[in-house]
């Protein structure tokens, strides 16, 4: 026999008029003992109110935005007479507030010590039936009760040993809904299958968020498509590489004759030419003495793919975000090509023309802060590239040439590399060679 029974607000101690920020539940429901039926929000702590009984939700008495005290009606519910309140959830949904804040979690131990109960299987993920998790999380009581979830959420997150503070909610003011947690450590288990040590259960911590608007008038500006994806890619790679920048000099005085020379030559092919395109030879010259510029590390992580092509991206300043497109075959052109060829990028990427094709293929990037300034950087590797060469300002400097001091123009290089596939002394060549190329044109035509 069914019966109707009315669900109120429990005991929320001296909070009144606390907001609903999310129902969990609507009509036709089929709710189970203790399934969280709404999520209520006051200015210092969130809780989940959960049923009371098992059954059929008849009808819903408020909504997302409404404001409750204690023994306010939520709902109606039809239930099996028989069925009994359990005493654990009165005594939790008589718990208030206040108590969630003064009563921090247990630190539960690892993944690996969590065990698939009968009575919490259907709720954990199938992972955690299934396999173990060799990496102990541990959990600062503080930080895991400031993080932005319910009681049943930090219940379920303590039964599995994770640290609440180390995710990101997708709920209503970013709060940690229970699929949030089954995500992480689904993240986590295929990290650790994969073996890639930089997934979501690496441990590495979000940066807190801060509401800077407290200390003074603020303004928000979204990120533009290309920075957001550019800082996604600079991201992956700054966790995934690990990265040595070189540093040395190059002598292009000679070089900076040679350029101003081409200039009327340039200007009937209505063509600038810049250090740029001399980098870009001089580049594609030492990559052939050293291969393994050219090359990309291979899935398994145990094998260099060392490519017969070159194309070389260079990374343009648009007012949007830094893009990198990409010049083909770069081995096979000359320096007046070269340079048409990086206006013209330059030109559709500051317009917002490029092509996707115009930004892939790349095998080596430079990176040029020349026009700017500065006297030295790290640039980040564009992955899965193995290196990218950065410049910045040329300088007149004495240079002694074992008998007295002389004015060159020294140019600055940085080069990153990734240290899986390069080392030390291999890039040292290269920027070694690189530079002696810059400063001998005749090294060009070899």
């Amino acid at each position: 026999m069914s019966k109707i029974k009315d669900v109120t607000v429990p005991d929320i101690g001296d909070f009144d008029m606390v907001e609903v920020i999310e129902v969990l539940v609507k009509s036709g429901d089929t709710i189970a003992l203790e399934d969280p039926l709404i999520t209520m929000e006051s200015d210092k702590a969130s809780m989940d109110v959960p049923s009371p009984f098992s059954g059929t939700v008849k009808e819903l008495k408020i909504k997302a935005g409404d404001k409750v005290s204690q023994n306010d009606l939520i709902l109606t519910l039809k239930i099996d007479e028989s069925e009994k309140i359990s005493s654990e959830t009165l005594e939790n949904s008589n718990s208030s507030l206040s108590s969630l804040e003064k009563n921090a979690p247990a630190n539960t131990g690892p993944l690996s010590t969590v065990k698939a109960e009968s009575k919490n299987l259907e709720s954990k993920p199938p992972e955690i039936a299934r396999r173990t998790l060799p990496t102990e999380m541990h959990i600062e009581q503080k930080d895991f009760l400031q993080a932005h979830a319910g009681p049943s959420v930090r219940k379920f997150a303590r039964e599995l040993g994770v640290d609440l503070s180390s995710i990101r909610g997708s709920g209503r003011k970013q709060r940690i809904t229970k699929e949030d947690v089954q995500e992480f450590v689904k993240q986590t288990l295929e990290g650790i299958a994969s073996g890639n040590t930089t997934s979501a259960g690496s441990g590495i911590p979000e940066m807190p968020e801060i509401d800077f608007s407290k200390y003074g008038p603020v303004e928000f500006k979204p990120l533009s498509r290309i920075k957001k994806k550019t800082g996604k890619n600079l991201h992956r790679s700054w966790l995934n590489l690990p990265i040595v920048t070189h540093h040395d000099e190059a002598d292009i005085t000679e070089l900076e004759h040679f350029r101003k020379s081409l200039k009327e030559e340039a200007a009937k092919q209505n063509v600038r030419v810049t250090v740029l395109a001399f980098l870009l030879k001089a580049s594609a010259l030492a990559i052939r003495e050293h291969p393994n510029f050219n090359s990309s590390l291979a899935g398994d992580n145990e094998h260099l793919v060392l490519k017969k092509y070159l194309n070389i991206g260079v990374a343009v300043d648009t007012p949007d975000g830094l893009v990198v497109p990409v010049i083909m075959d770069v081995e096979h052109k000359g320096l007046l090509e070269l340079a048409k060829e990086l206006g013209e990028l330059g030109e559709r990427a500051r317009d917002q023309k490029l092509k996707s094709s115009d930004l892939q293929g790349g095998c080596f990037s430079i990176s040029s802060l020349g026009g700017i300034g500065g006297t030295a950087f790290t640039p980040l590797v564009n992955a899965p590239e193995v290196a990218i060469l950065g410049v910045t300002r040329s300088r007149m400097m004495p240079v002694w040439d074992g008998k007295e001091f002389l004015p060159r123009l020294m140019l600055p290089l940085d080069l990153t590399y990734d240290h899986r596939v390069i080392d030390g002394a291999e890039a040292a060549r290269f920027l070694v060679d690189l530079s002696n190329i810059l400063a001998d044109l005749r090294r060009m035509s070899l």
